[in-house]
């Protein structure tokens, strides 16, 4: 089993640009092992320690920083999390086609009072549930026109998130199952 760093706005536009065989040497920098790269938007398949795991969001950012001059927030997940994300995604259960759900990860669970001051009306059609440490959404008209950005969760839920389209959630989730 493999864990998975997801980190945001990597290799987005003219901004935060850096070479997958870099950013993979980062990984091992920060104690990894068996690091790969999948697509170059920043998600990152790796295996360590328990001691590694704990500490290796804080530790690549700081080497990024460091090294690549990139602020980019690093947000880890296990195999077995990812594998949960697949199968409770509460979009899918209602029959919502694939190529319009996105899962947005967050750094940390949000209190409740955070929960409650998100608007499920600020962008219709656009659905969203949040469970746990993980936004389900649902934009059948986009992604790109939507008005819940990683701006607007990540200021009411005094969090951080990334967002990942849902083949490549499920492509990580089968990925992080195999075998290192």
């Amino acid at each position: 089993m493999r864990d998975v760093a997801l980190l945001r706005g990597l290799n987005v536009g003219s901004n935060n640009r850096i070479k997958m065989p870099a950013l993979v040497e980062v990984f091992v920098e920060a104690g990894c092992r068996d690091v790969t790269t999948f697509i170059q938007s920043g998600n990152v398949l790796f295996t360590a320690s328990a001691s590694v795991h704990a500490k290796v969001s804080k530790k690549v950012h700081a080497l990024l920083l460091e090294h690549h001059d990139i602020d980019s927030p690093v947000i880890v997940r296990t195999a077995a999390e990812l594998a949960r994300v697949v199968k409770t995604n509460p979009f899918l259960k209602q029959g919502m086609a694939a190529e319009t759900l996105h899962v947005g990860f967050l750094s940390d669970t949000p209190t409740a009072d955070a929960k409650a001051s998100l608007d499920p009306a600020r962008s219709p059609p656009d659905q969203f549930m949040l469970v746990g440490q993980e936004l389900f959404l649902h934009f059948p008209k986009g992604l790109g026109r939507s008005k819940l950005t990683n701006a607007y969760f990540d200021s009411k839920l005094k969090t951080v998130s990334t967002v990942r389209n849902w083949n490549t959630v499920r492509e990580l989730a089968r990925l992080a199952g195999e075998s290192a």
